[in-house]
């Protein structure tokens, strides 16, 4: 059974909360952002995904792509179930109810939850950049498991970004990383450009996190 869930405990930064699920994203992203997808094969077997997915909810991506995660605290809001949508890109009629239980993974850390809060710290050339995020659903099916995380302060950029792993019919393993991204108005309008670029760099850290060759 499908298990979705999601929660806004918490203020993000941008209005099109969850829009990363949507089938369509790519073609018509909400005004002023810029939708992106990139997949990567991890290799394949249910070891593999079990082994990635594991990494994958306990922050792997992120520690793997240089941040440290710091002030890690659950959500306490009201929950309310995400949509769950067919293969034909509309919602199923017959929606599951959000998961609750609680998972960890081998070393006792608690998986990644809907509502969860974290600070995503990154060194740079001169001091700290520093990006607080709320985590704002979570996809738990027996062969496709992930979240997505929003903006929750002004930064460079604001919008969400999705890690979706999913064990396919033929045996692989893919880990598909989707964003829907805007860079600063005003007068930090003018690092759009540079903001791109390094965050082109970032995701191809992010997809290398969890591949075999990276040690997971």
């Amino acid at each position: 059974m499908t298990r979705r869930s999601t929660f806004t405990d918490q203020s993000v930064t941008y209005g099109a909360i969850g829009a990363t699920l949507a089938p369509d994203l790519l073609r018509y992203p909400p005004a002023g952002y810029r939708p992106a997808e990139d997949a990567v094969r991890l290799g394949s077997g249910t070891e593999r995904f079990q082994r990635a997915a594991e990494a994958l909810m306990t922050w792997g991506i992120q520690r793997g792509a240089g941040f440290e995660v710091t002030e890690i605290a659950s959500g306490t809001g009201a929950q309310y179930p995400g949509i769950v949508y067919g293969a034909d890109g509309t919602p199923l009629n017959d929606q599951p109810a959000p998961r609750s239980e609680e998972r960890f993974g081998a070393d006792g850390t608690p998986y990644i939850a809907a509502g969860m809060t974290a600070t995503l710290e990154r060194k740079r050339r001169f001091g700290v950049a520093k990006t607080p995020v709320l985590v704002v659903y979570v996809i738990d099916e027996p062969d496709r498991i992930g979240f997505a995380y929003g903006t929750t302060a002004d930064g460079p950029e604001s919008g969400e970004e999705s890690f979706i792993l999913e064990h396919r019919d033929d045996d692989t393993v893919w880990l598909t990383i989707r964003s829907l991204l805007a860079t600063a108005g005003g007068p930090r309008a003018v690092l759009a450009p540079r903001q791109r670029r390094q965050r082109r760099e970032l995701t191809k850290l992010e997809l290398r996190a969890l591949h075999p060759a990276g040690g997971v």
